[in-house]
């Protein structure tokens, strides 16, 4: 069995039975110094404007604090756009703008002048733009060879006129700094916070600095993400996918799940480990945002209910194999039970698991009661064209605003 941490235990129970026989209570404790309003971070990738056909007018902006735009690339050890298209040259209609007007010769199109519109819309929405993801980490390694190269590059891709103001800063997703991802890295584990100094001293202290970072404990050893978390404004913590599909045999497992439960994989592979690790690393608490993904992963051929039944392959997607927008889920496969803190879904031999707006809730109330800086999600294409999810996160960690 184990044992839930204290700080987790208090968020998770909700009430406790009163003993008439318990001596007096203590006397109250000063209140606390009341915390930041806390971070609620948005993902919008340049490829769902695509197939998804998820645009910025979709993006639930009065819902967010800030919206990560993914991802631009490493070329030569520099910033640069990976999708001018759908950045900066594609004209957007009328019926697809955030202001009902459609783009015009001359002006901003694409992604980009919509993000500026939707500013304009949301002036407190910050947008920062990131560099990097799953596929594209390969230039990390030449861009740690020069960071100070690295850090002007990017200030000038994102300071260029044509998209001036549009953007707020920048945010590093290196999959892995030091360690194995698509690709392996040796830099060392200094060289994530050496980029993120050189950001930092780049684009001055009025912008936003932050990095990705994983969820894995091991990958969290080979960097040294309590000297990157000095100049960042934030570290995402990626604590989904801990589990797929792999083989597409199984054992079942949900990818997300918060906590530890009977019969997990592997009982470190959970949000509330990689939190841990990375407060015990020495990240300033406020300093770290939850993940969230608004997406399952899942099997078919599955003829067990509970997590750690057997399968024969990974269940059809939308787009791909063994994975699946929440937005489609919730109608094709709603949960049928909870493991580890998160929905699990069994119907027809297909098993699911996937946050819903209750588990969000949950693991919102977790950050808030870590003293987290927030939560942000990886993307907003997946969720309902009302927000569900998003709106989930906004309630849980702002409950008053």
């Amino acid at each position: 069995m184990r044992v839930v941490p204290l700080v987790l235990s208090a968020v998770l129970l909700t009430a406790a039975a009163c003993d008439s026989s318990s001596p007096p209570a203590p006397p109250p404790a000063a209140p606390p110094v009341a915390a930041a309003p806390q971070r609620v971070v948005g993902y919008f990738t340049d490829w769902g404007v695509y197939g998804r056909n998820f645009q910025v007018r979709d993006v639930a902006a009065d819902r967010l604090t800030h919206l990560v735009y993914a991802f631009g690339k490493l070329d030569d050890g520099g910033c640069a756009t990976s999708d001018s298209w759908a950045d900066f040259e594609r004209p957007i209609a009328a019926a697809d703008s955030v202001d009902g007007i459609a783009d015009t010769p001359g002006g901003l199109r694409g992604n980009f002048g919509q993000l500026r519109k939707l500013k304009a819309a949301h002036p407190r929405l910050k947008v920062i733009w990131s560099f990097g993801g799953w596929t594209g980490s390969k230039g990390f390694t030449e861009a740690a060879r020069d960071p100070d190269g690295f850090a002007a590059s990017c200030h000038r891709l994102l300071t260029d006129s044509r998209w001036a103001g549009v953007f707020d800063g920048i945010d590093i997703d290196w999959e892995y700094p030091n360690a194995c991802g698509l690709v392996c890295d040796a830099s060392g584990p200094g060289a994530l916070p050496a980029l993120l100094t050189s950001l930092r001293a780049e684009f001055g202290p009025a912008a936003l600095v932050t990095a990705a970072v994983p969820g894995d404990l091991g990958k969290l050893k080979a960097t040294d993400y309590a000297a990157a978390a000095r100049p960042a404004d934030w570290l995402g913590a990626m604590t989904y996918d801990f589990f797929g599909t792999g083989a597409g045999t199984g054992p079942t497992a949900p990818h997300s799940p918060l906590t530890a439960y009977p019969g997990i994989p592997r009982e470190t592979a959970t949000t509330d480990a990689a939190i841990t690790a990375l407060l015990g690393l020495g990240v300033p608490a406020e300093k770290v945002l939850l993940g969230v993904g608004f997406y399952g992963r899942g099997w078919t051929g599955v003829g067990k209910a509970g997590p750690g039944g057997r399968a024969s392959g990974p269940a059809p997607g939308s787009f791909e194999k063994g994975i699946e927008d929440y937005a489609v889920l919730r109608e094709t496969c709603p949960p049928t039970g909870t493991a580890g803190g998160t929905a699990i879904a069994f119907c027809d031999g297909r098993w699911w698991g996937y946050d819903t707006p209750g588990t969000i809730g949950t693991k919102m109330a977790y950050a808030r009661g870590r003293g987290l800086g927030g939560a942000f999600a990886w993307e907003l294409s997946g969720d309902t064209a009302d927000g569900e999810l998003v709106s989930a996160m906004w309630t849980g960690l702002r409950p008053s605003a």
